[in-house]
C-alpha cells in the first residue's frame, strides 16, 4: 500500500491550526455580516504585487461572508510619477498638492482612469464584482475648495493659501452605494470630488474615507498605510526612547496628539479621518500596516487585531 504524506502528523497539526483559526473567526463573522467596513487602500499594499492579490482575495472574502465592503482608494506616487513623466513640477504645501487646471487633469487621468481600473480589474479577476466610481458619479463626493491658513504673528492676520483645486468633502451620495450593495456588487472609490460649479477636486483619499464610513455609520473604517500604526514615545519613558506602537486611543486623544504635535506627516489626516468618522457615527476606525499579509483579515477576524485602534 502506498502511503499518503498528507496524512502525515504535520499535516494533522496543520489541519488542526486551520480549525482553530476558523473558529476564532465565527464569531466576527456573525458580528459583521449586513455590516459596512470602509477601507482606505493604498501604499506598499497597492505596489507589492502579492499584496495587490491577497487584497483582493481578502475583500472577496469579506463580501462572501456577508460583509459590504467600500474601498477609496489613493494613488499619489503615481500621480508624481505621472507628472514627472509629462514635465510637470510638483508642487506641495503643508503636505497638500497644490492643483492647477493642469495638476487637476493629470489627477483625474491617474486616479479615475488607471489606478481604479486596476484595482477593480483586480478584483474582478480573482472572482469579484467590483464597480469602479470617482466622486463625479452620481454626484457622490460632493466637494468644496480647501483652503490652507498660515499664522502671521501676533495682531497680524491669518495668511490663506490657495492652493487650487484641492477639496474638502462636503456631503457623500451614500445612494449611489447602497444601491451597489442591493446589486451584490463591490464599490471602488477614487477620491476626486466634484464641487458646486461641476469643476473636480482633488481630495485626500484618508478624508474621503473618513466621510464615507461617517455617512454610512460604518462599523470599521480601516486604514491601510505604511506603518504598524501610530506610533508615539510613552509619557514615562526615559529620554531618547523610541516611539512604540500605541495599540488603542479614544477621539480625544487622536485630537490631542495632533494639536501638541505628536501626529506628523501623513499620519494627522489619517488621524482626522478616523475622528470625522467616529464623529458621524461610525463605531470604530483602524490604522493598520498595509505591508503585512492579510492585514484586514487580522483586524477584522482575530482576537489580538493589528494596527491602532481608535474608538469613540
Amino acid at each position: 500500500m502506498q502511503s499518503n504524506p498528507t496524512r502525515g502528523a504535520d499535516n494533522i497539526m496543520d489541519n488542526e491550526s486551520r480549525a482553530r483559526v476558523l473558529i476564532e473567526a465565527l464569531p466576527y463573522f456573525k458580528k459583521f455580516a449586513g455590516k459596512v467596513v470602509v477601507i482606505k487602500y493604498g501604499g506598499h499594499a497597492m505596489v507589492d504585487q502579492q499584496l495587490k492579490e491577497q487584497f483582493a482575495l481578502d475583500i472577496i472574502l469579506m463580501k462572501h461572508v456577508g460583509i459590504f465592503p467600500v474601498i477609496v482608494h489613493g494613488g499619489g506616487p503615481q500621480i508624481s510619477q505621472t507628472m514627472e513623466r509629462m514635465g510637470i513640477k510638483a508642487t506641495f504645501i503643508e503636505g497638500q498638492r497644490v492643483t492647477d487646471a493642469e495638476t487637476m487633469n493629470v489627477v483625474e487621468m491617474v486616479l479615475v482612469g488607471t489606478v481604479n481600473k486596476q484595482i477593480v480589474g483586480l478584483i474582478n479577476q480573482h472572482g469579484g464584482r467590483a464597480v469602479g466610481l470617482s466622486g463625479r458619479d452620481g454626484d457622490l463626493i460632493q466637494a468644496e475648495q480647501m483652503k490652507l491658513y498660515r499664522y502671521s504673528g501676533k495682531d497680524r492676520p491669518t495668511e490663506i493659501i490657495d492652493i487650487g483645486r484641492v477639496g474638502k468633502v462636503r456631503r457623500v451620495n451614500t445612494g449611489v452605494l447602497t444601491a451597489l450593495d442591493d446589486r451584490d456588487f463591490i464599490p471602488v472609490i477614487a477620491p476626486v470630488g466634484v464641487g458646486p460649479d461641476g469643476q473636480a477636486y482633488n481630495i485626500n483619499a484618508d478624508l474621503v474615507a473618513g466621510a464615507v464610513a461617517g455617512e454610512l455609520k460604518a462599523e470599521k473604517l480601516i486604514l491601510l498605510t505604511d506603518v504598524p500604526g501610530f506610533m508615539a514615545v510613552p509619557e514615562d519613558a526615559e529620554k531618547g526612547a523610541e516611539p512604540v506602537l500605541v495599540p488603542s486611543m479614544n477621539r480625544e486623544e487622536a485630537r490631542r496628539v495632533i494639536e501638541n504635535g505628536t501626529a506628523t506627516g501623513g499620519m494627522i489626516p489619517k488621524l482626522k479621518s478616523c475622528i470625522k468618522a467616529l464623529d458621524q457615527g461610525a463605531a470604530k476606525a483602524h490604522i493598520v500596516d498595509g505591508r503585512k499579509e492579510h492585514a484586514i483579515l487580522l483586524e477584522l477576524f482575530t482576537d489580538s487585531g493589528v494596527g491602532t485602534e481608535i474608538v469613540s
